[in-house]
């Protein structure tokens, strides 16, 4: 089992940065996926970006391509997502998801956290 808790959400101003968080705890594996998905009003929830523990690979989807990075800190067991000149249209609430075994980024996902909302006002 994995536990993920995300934070770093709030209620912005278009153009500025924000970067989420999202602590994991129990099993943890270094070839096994992490992933940032959002959901916007209306909309189904997606995959914006993945990376593998390790490190070595990431997935951006090509909505994102440019202004979103993630990362991770393996000693904090931490994931990031860093968002750059945010836009309204990246309101949405923001999920961190692990993958519970080996497969590609865009394969199912086995564990999330509960979510965390952005807010960007134009």
């Amino acid at each position: 089992q994995v536990q993920l808790v995300e934070s770093g959400g709030g209620l912005v101003q278009a153009g500025v940065s924000l970067r989420l968080s999202c602590v994991a705890s129990g099993r943890t594996f270094s070839n096994y996926f992490m992933g940032w998905f959002r959901q916007a009003p209306g909309k189904e929830r997606e995959l914006i970006a993945a990376i593998r523990w390790s490190g070595d690979v990431t997935y951006y989807a090509d909505s994102v391509k440019g202004r979103f990075t993630i990362s991770r800190d393996n000693a904090k067991n931490t994931v990031f997502l860093q968002i750059n000149s945010l836009k309204p249209e990246d309101t949405a609430v923001y999920y961190c998801a692990a993958q519970g075994g080996i497969k590609s980024p865009r394969s199912q996902y086995d564990f999330w956290g509960q979510g965390t909302q952005v807010t960007v006002s134009s």
